[in-house]
């Protein structure tokens, strides 16, 4: 059996590449399956190739427009899709035009396998957001051909059957969480920090930079973290999943902080293994980033989550842990917010720890189940389609 994994893989964002590596593990316990059958579409084809050890080839093709860089990749790799027995695309956020290439890239791949008569399913995403007429036509049209279709929340179900979505759709939690590895250790009380932060604003990585935007986020964070250390009296220590891009911003919000000296930075692509390790020595995780928080409940670290998009509340929410979800503005306007919020954890210290331990063994759980179930599902229903 052949099979092929088309995603945002190879962009150095380990959130991401947790999803890639647990897909990988997924399709190697369910189906018995060698790398060397595995084929995955990557922003850094050799990197993939090297790291995972499976068959990697570019996810595009660039050219000076959307619809040519969608027709160079369609006639480059639709004899590659033809091959396989089956294509997953997934998972991550991708059901989205925010920015403006998502729903024609991934669009055009499920077009390569209809054609080719190859079943493909959409596995454990996120949708939104999708506002484009555009937007919306493709990403009805991916769903209606695809075998099953699966996403990561009750939100992103929501927003599809919003767009005219009919096929019915899985709520399986995202990918990674099938890299459940439980912590066994925990401190009497919360001391150890790790933080992982967003370049919201920031030129450099958002799709629309905004020089005001981005220094009123970055001083919101170093007022909230020097009044978090004054009074929960806690080390901080800044961490990456999307790297180098998430060091710069931790970097800035260091100087312009009263207690940098008792916070750190690690300069280091923490890859998704080591990613679940580094995590799971830490107190609590402070998330920005929505996989920094997934990962932390793969190793039932306690988490602290702030929005900074809608699908990291949507997490915080579906693992019933709002509670402890801030937004954005509340960072902004609010200098004790996350002091706050930490020292609500810090109080029921013993509590937490229990759910958080409940929690991360059954959300991992249902995720792992039910991914392994669609993932049978859609060879089983296309047999006469699958060589062995």
């Amino acid at each position: 059996m052949k099979i092929g994994i088309v995603g945002n893989y190879g962009n150095d964002n380990n959130g991401d590449e947790a999803i890639l590596f647990s897909i990988i593990l997924q399709l190697e316990r369910t189906f018995n399956i060698s790398r060397e059958d595995i084929s995955v579409f990557s922003n850094n084809p050799g990197q993939t190739s090297a790291r995972y050890g499976v068959r990697s080839y570019p996810l595009y093709y660039k050219s000076n427009n959307i619809y040519r860089t969608f027709y160079h990749t369609f006639q480059k790799n639709k004899k590659r899709v033809a091959r396989l027995d089956l294509l997953i695309i997934g998972g991550g956020g991708i059901l989205m035009d925010f920015y403006r290439r998502e729903a024609h890239l991934y669009g055009s791949y499920a077009m390569m396998a209809k054609l080719s008569k190859v079943p493909f399913i959409i596995y454990g995403c996120g949708a939104g957001p999708i506002n484009t007429v555009i937007g919306r036509f493709l990403i009805r049209r991916m769903c209606r051909h695809a075998s099953n279709v699966s996403v990561r929340d009750p939100e992103s179900k929501k927003l599809l059957n919003d767009i005219g979505v009919k096929k019915e759709i899985h709520v399986i939690g995202d990918p990674a969480l099938a890299l459940y590895q439980p912590r066994e250790e925990y401190n009497e009380s919360p001391k150890e920090v790790a933080v992982s932060c967003v370049p919201m604003y920031n030129k450099n990585y958002w799709p629309y930079g905004d020089v005001d935007k981005y220094e009123e986020y970055v001083s919101g964070m170093a007022r909230n973290l020097d009044r978090l250390i004054e009074k929960e009296d806690v080390n901080i220590t800044f961490f990456p999943t999307k790297y180098p891009q998430d060091v710069c911003v931790t970097k800035d919000i260091q100087e312009k902080m009263r207690h940098r000296k008792r916070t750190k930075i690690i300069d280091e692509n923490l890859q998704p293994q080591k990613l679940l390790e580094f995590e799971s020595r830490f107190d609590t995780i402070i998330g920005t980033r929505l996989h920094s928080l997934i990962v932390a409940t793969c190793s039932a670290t306690p988490i602290v989550g702030i929005a900074y998009h809608p699908k990291v509340a949507n997490f915080m929410k579906l693992i019933g842990v709002e509670d402890r979800c801030l937004t954005i503005g509340d960072i902004q306007e609010d200098e004790m917010a996350l002091a706050r919020t930490f020292s609500h954890l810090r109080k029921n210290w013993k509590d937490i720890v229990h759910d958080t331990k409940s929690i991360a063994q059954k959300v991992c759980e249902e995720a792992t189940n039910k991914g392994r179930e669609l993932l049978m599902k859609a060879v089983e229903e296309n047999g006469k389609s699958i060589r062995d």
